[in-house]
């Protein structure tokens, strides 16, 4: 347990931001979740759309640092290949 007034400040800072990011993380897999059933039902124009946003959202993640630049290029490269496949 911290003792020191600044120690505890930083013990609530954290748990502020690891919520925060949390709730992105989370918004970030409804949007690969909601692409996937789309390109399930083959409503590409669907996919497309929330393919914009959730793009948009790593790239906000990763410049932010709560995902690695890497990871979000290879999620938005994933999921793009998948809305590739819709035959329309």
């Amino acid at each position: 347990m911290a003792n020191l007034k600044s120690s505890k400040k930083d013990i609530r800072r954290s748990e502020k931001r690891r919520d925060r990011n949390a709730k992105k993380k989370s918004s970030i897999r409804t949007f690969a979740k909601n692409i996937l059933k789309s390109v399930k039902a083959g409503k590409k124009e669907d996919a497309v759309k929330f393919y914009n946003e959730y793009a948009s959202l790593l790239d906000k993640a990763a410049k932010a640092k709560i995902i690695h630049k890497k990871a979000a290029d290879r999620g938005k490269s994933r999921i793009s290949v998948k809305i590739a496949s819709i035959k329309s």
